[in-house]
């Protein structure tokens, strides 16, 4: 077993009415494996239930924030058992093809995202440098992000010939346009391009990032506590109404069909893409001249 799947890849702090949880696999980008989505819902169901906490900021250690799924590092853990938490379905270890893939996937990535949605303490992500793909599905569950003007956004795995990531929130956290440009393109955006766009809510400089993300927190923790939650289950179940859960819900098919298409005429499910190739092919927005 490689060193690294032994480290604490989620810490928690409190700091006064604000509890603080860190992605920590800087080595790795902080790519979200097994380990780390059971160790984030561990930490999440903490602050809950901890009557004095009032905001949980979300935030990656190192230079980036997600990298997105682990789909390559030496902590990949795709084939271990962990209690299922989200999704009432079968373990996926006995299952073969796109049984499998649909059953992990409705428990760690759409069910979990959907799980830490409905959290009922306000969420914000502090993000810097990448949030890729699914880097991406853990700051939109948040309902605040505040990035570093470094922070870049891409979902590329259109190259996969996959319909964008499992947590399908692109046309409500941008707009219909936006999405389509962001997917069509698997672009990298920079955080300029990202607020216009009204993905993210404040970008200031990388120094500045904490203080920024902890002052807006500390300011929220005055609010009456259940007011804050009554509003955010206000503000979800506006935009369910608006579609999104059900769209989810349908782009998740398409997501598994393309995985299930793949695997009939390619090399695999994945297109024959991997981590080192998508970055290869990846582009900024700098470098092709838009903005």
């Amino acid at each position: 077993m490689s060193p690294e799947t032994e480290a604490e890849v989620v810490t928690y702090e409190v700091r006064g009415p604000v509890a603080v949880v860190t992605m920590n696999r800087p080595d790795f980008r902080n790519a979200q494996n097994s380990k780390m989505t059971y160790a984030l819902d561990a930490a999440f169901v903490r602050a809950v239930e901890d009557p004095a906490v009032k905001v949980i900021v979300l935030a990656g250690n190192g230079k980036h924030f997600s990298a997105g799924h682990d789909i390559g590092t030496p902590g990949r853990d795709h084939d271990v058992h962990y209690e299922n938490k989200a999704a009432l379905w079968w373990d996926h270890l006995d299952r073969a093809g796109g049984d499998q893939r649909f059953a992990r996937e409705s428990e760690v990535y759409l069910g979990m995202c959907r799980r830490w949605r409905e959290i009922p303490k306000p969420m914000v992500a502090m993000v810097q440098g990448a949030c890729i793909a699914g880097g991406l599905m853990l700051a939109w569950v948040c309902d605040l992000i505040v990035c570093s003007d470094d922070a870049f956004f891409s979902d590329p795995v259109v190259r996969m010939g996959i319909p964008g990531v499992e947590y399908f929130a692109h046309p409500w956290v941008m707009g219909p346009r936006a999405a389509k440009e962001f997917l069509f393109t698997g672009d990298r955006f920079g955080a300029a391009q990202a607020k216009e766009w009204g993905m993210v809510n404040r970008v200031v400089p990388r120094e500045e990032l904490e203080a920024e993300v902890m002052g807006l927190a500390e300011k929220i923790s005055a609010m009456p506590q259940f007011g804050l939650a009554l509003t955010k289950k206000a503000v979800n179940q506006a935009e369910d109404l608006m579609g999104m859960r059900s769209g989810m819900d349908s782009v998740f098919g398409l997501h598994h069909f393309a995985h299930a298409h793949n695997a009939e005429v390619g090399a695999d499910s994945l297109g024959g893409m991997n981590a080192r190739s998508m970055k290869a092919t990846a582009t900024s927005t700098e470098q092709n001249g838009t903005k």
